[in-house]
């Protein structure tokens, strides 16, 4: 694409720059969905059970209530207390945050590329605000303009509510923002919010849509990538 002759010099791709980018925490900034499957594993245990792979799967980015039913299901343990269980595994969860919380590939040096670029952030994860404050001291509370937890929202990913509620807390419009997530579950929060997604899948394989764009990590991703998801918008001459 050639530059606007009206405008000499312009950068075509700075007419689509994000007004903000929104990142899912668990699975797509750190990879702590390791993390989270030793704890759901130890809590099998405790039960006198085995988590299933399909059912570990199933609960990838889904809200801790939602993955309670799997678990319980799973192990054919329907009466189980979700409650009791939803707080042990914060507690080990917890734990395992202050032990090792490791970058996902490529995802540090993208977000310091957008905070660079002064594009507001927003951290839009299902997990409790517990389990966020510890992952922030990792990611840096400084890095995101932000922070919608799951527990802090009506309903959950993959409902639209914690993507919409991050643009209104930004100021942004939702169609012009881009989401970064690794789950089904995210990625179809995102998009019924409106927004644009790259999707870097972990664990659970993520098909191609309209409005997505799957690479395998979030290494060598920049700011011309994120620019390219979104529609041109039209500047007066």
């Amino acid at each position: 694409m050639a530059p606007d002759p009206h405008r000499p010099g312009e950068d075509p791709l700075s007419r689509r720059q994000p007004a903000a980018v929104l990142f899912d925490m668990d699975g797509t900034l750190v990879d702590s969905e390791k993390l989270w499957g030793i704890a759901i594993a130890e809590l099998a245990a405790e039960y006198g059970g085995t988590v299933s792979p399909a059912a570990r799967l199933a609960m990838v980015g889904t809200s801790m209530a939602g993955s309670m039913e799997i678990l319980h299901a799973d192990l054919g343990q329907p009466w189980r207390d979700a409650a009791a269980g939803a707080a042990w595994l914060e507690r080990r969860v917890a734990e395992l945050f202050v032990e090792e919380l490791p970058w996902r590939p490529g995802a540090s040096a993208l977000l310091r590329a957008v905070r660079a670029a002064r594009i507001p952030t927003a951290l839009v994860t299902s997990t409790s605000r517990q389990l966020v404050e510890l992952a922030l001291l990792t990611l840096g509370r400084e890095n995101f303009d932000v922070v919608v937890c799951g527990d802090e929202v009506t309903a959950n990913k993959p409902h639209p509510e914690p993507y919409l509620t991050a643009a209104r807390l930004l100021g942004v419009p939702v169609g012009r923002c881009v989401a970064i997530e690794d789950s089904p579950a995210g990625v179809a929060s995102a998009l019924a919010a409106g927004a644009a997604v790259l999707a870097v899948p972990g664990d659970v394989a993520l098909d191609p849509a309209g409005g997505v764009h799957v690479r395998e990590s979030l290494t060598g991703a920049d700011l011309a990538l994120l620019a390219t998801l979104l529609a041109p918008v039209d500047l007066p001459r």
